[in-house]
């Protein structure tokens, strides 16, 4: 055996190897030099600094961002997307959507699927009451003579007599009286708010933002939106990919007894969790993306319409179900009036989309345009 010609080829062959890791590793191709014979399109992505189509370098006398008959436009100065106030960024992934435990009795709606979700921003909290009040605030001062008045207090302004309609035989005026209105309950998650009401507030959020950034000069951002039911699951698990609840499994109390979310414990102990109603939207332990509250305290709207087959019917990458015909819109998560079945990450439950409720309330995301860097 030619030990020397065996010795030469193993090295080639290990060259060209490091090489192709090298020009083509995780994230897809990257530039190589080449010697020679290069082209202006051959330092895409590259060199080149400061032309292109619509950018702010020099321009060629042919045409925006073409030079020696060649396209040679570059990506357009000036772009970033600045994390929200109060938002973190989830990032993406994909998990098996779905009941993370034995469930008997609901298993026929909450089948296991893989679903893909891209990344996006989120409120690290739900929105809370005096969030909400600078909404209904803006409005009735600036958006009386369009909407009317009436409009604005039936359908945009939380409702607080739910305090009372919702329970037979409870003696909710307290809450009525104060929830909203008493800067007690100004860090508390706003209830009482439909799922139109809930996507009206986050069209008016976009577009107090984007005014803003318009008149700055910048680019717009993605519009706030409600996240659908995929997102807030995959965020609610916080990179546990089979956990039962946000923060793990199998308990709602950690290893000293203390019960981790706002709920109904103790065949109705409302009390044992510290709060007899809700609790300030940042209490107890956020998850591991820094999101408080993805288990009990209130349930969350989310964007799609409920669907008894959803998982059959929804394709795997950034699921949706968006049927406009039906009044049936999905929330998760779970209230502090509800059992700890409702807090696991795969249940899935339903209100009608114009119906407010003392326990129920949303929190917005928006979209990341793009893939995040890894660090």
């Amino acid at each position: 055996m030619n030990f020397k010609l065996v010795g030469k080829q193993l090295a080639l062959s290990l060259s060209v190897i490091v090489l192709a890791m090298a020009v083509y590793s995780c994230g897809g191709p990257k530039s190589s030099k080449s010697s020679g014979g290069k082209t202006l399109s051959s330092s895409k992505g590259g060199a080149k600094k400061g032309k292109g189509l619509l950018s702010f370098g020099k321009q060629s006398k042919e045409a925006p961002g073409v030079e020696n008959g060649e396209i040679v436009a570059a990506s357009r100065k000036g772009w970033s997307q600045p994390t929200p106030y109060g938002m973190v960024l989830v990032p993406s992934g994909s998990f098996m959507m779905g009941q993370a435990d034995e469930d008997a009795s609901r298993s026929g709606i909450s089948f296991n699927k893989r679903v893909t979700v891209a990344a996006f921003y989120m409120d690290d909290t739900e929105i809370t009451n005096h969030e909400y009040r600078q909404f209904t605030g803006a409005l009735l001062k600036d958006s009386v003579s369009v909407l009317g008045e009436d409009k604005i207090f039936t359908e945009y302004y939380p409702d607080t007599t739910v305090w009372n309609s919702d329970f037979t035989y409870h003696n909710g005026d307290p809450m009525t009286e104060y929830y909203f209105s008493s800067p007690a309950f100004d860090l508390y998650p706003v209830v009482g708010v439909s799922w139109d009401a809930s996507k009206y507030f986050c069209l008016w959020r976009s577009k107090m933002m984007n005014d803003f950034r318009k008149k700055q000069g910048l680019y717009i951002l993605p519009r706030f939106e409600l996240p659908s039911e995929s997102e807030w699951e995959w965020a609610a698990r916080g990179g546990r990919a089979a956990s039962k609840y946000p923060w793990g499994n199998p308990y709602v109390a950690n290893s000293v007894g203390c019960l981790q979310a706002n709920f109904k414990p103790h065949r109705g102990n409302y009390d044992a969790d510290g709060y007899s109603y809700t609790s300030p939207a940042n209490a107890f332990e956020p998850n591991d993306y820094g999101l408080y509250n993805m288990a009990g305290n209130v349930a969350e709207w989310c964007e799609d319409a409920y669907a008894d087959n959803a998982s059959a019917v929804t394709w795997d990458l950034n699921t949706v179900n968006k049927d406009a015909d039906e009044p049936r819109k999905v929330t998760r998560g779970g209230s502090w009036k509800d059992i700890a079945y409702y807090l696991e990450t795969g249940t899935r439950a339903y209100e009608l989309q114009n119906k407010k409720r003392s326990y129920i309330g949303f929190r917005s995301m928006m979209r990341y345009l793009g893939r995040p860097a890894v660090k």
